[in-house]
């Protein structure tokens, strides 16, 4: 029962936010934070080993994104966690992009034992499940939307459904579909 009374607190704080209320953050983040602790956990734990971007980091750079936005209409509990799934996956991406791109621009000789080889690979991998989520985002949004929700935000069948207003045998099958074509596009020839 504590459960429901506080994602439905939460519901409310995020109704008040959306409809212009700034001073519900103070209540909102208690209630959210453990949740978002444990999506940026789930993310980084896939990370590279020498990523400095700790837990916390992203939970509050994630948390700050999304508070700063004028125009985001949170209507639930499962909306705000999702939105926050992509947040610290863009976060996420964006580091290992300029990673990336510094490691290759360095004008250093990276040799196989290096480890920052290692690391080049993984945020080459992450680049490129992100293009192919963007490839199937055009071919089917509602897949890629999916996906997003699922894989990156964690929530469950019922919750995806409840955000995209379709039934959960829907978001099953699409989300095996998706899953399928995904490990097709990004899986090693």
């Amino acid at each position: 029962m504590w459960l429901i009374n506080q994602m439905s607190e939460v519901t409310k704080l995020l109704e008040d936010y959306t409809n212009g209320n700034r001073e519900v953050l103070d209540e909102l983040l208690p209630l959210v934070y453990n949740e978002l602790r444990r999506l940026a956990h789930s993310y980084l734990k896939s990370e590279r080993q020498d990523l400095t971007l700790q837990t916390t980091a992203l939970v509050h750079e994630a948390y700050l994104k999304l508070i700063d936005q004028h125009s985001v209409d949170f209507r639930n509990r499962a909306q705000f966690f999702a939105l926050s799934a992509t947040a610290m996956r863009r976060i996420l991406l964006d580091n290992a992009r300029r990673h990336t791109a510094e490691k290759r621009g360095s004008g250093e000789k990276v040799f196989l034992e290096d480890i920052g080889e290692i690391s080049i690979k993984a945020n080459e991998k992450l680049i490129e499940l992100d293009l192919a989520l963007q490839e199937l985002e055009d071919f089917d949004a509602k897949q890629a939307k999916i996906i997003e929700l699922r894989y990156f935000g964690g929530l469950t069948i019922e919750e995806t459904a409840e955000i995209l207003m379709i039934s959960p045998a829907s978001v099953k099958r699409e989300w095996t579909l998706a899953r399928a074509w995904l490990y097709e596009k990004v899986s090693d020839k």
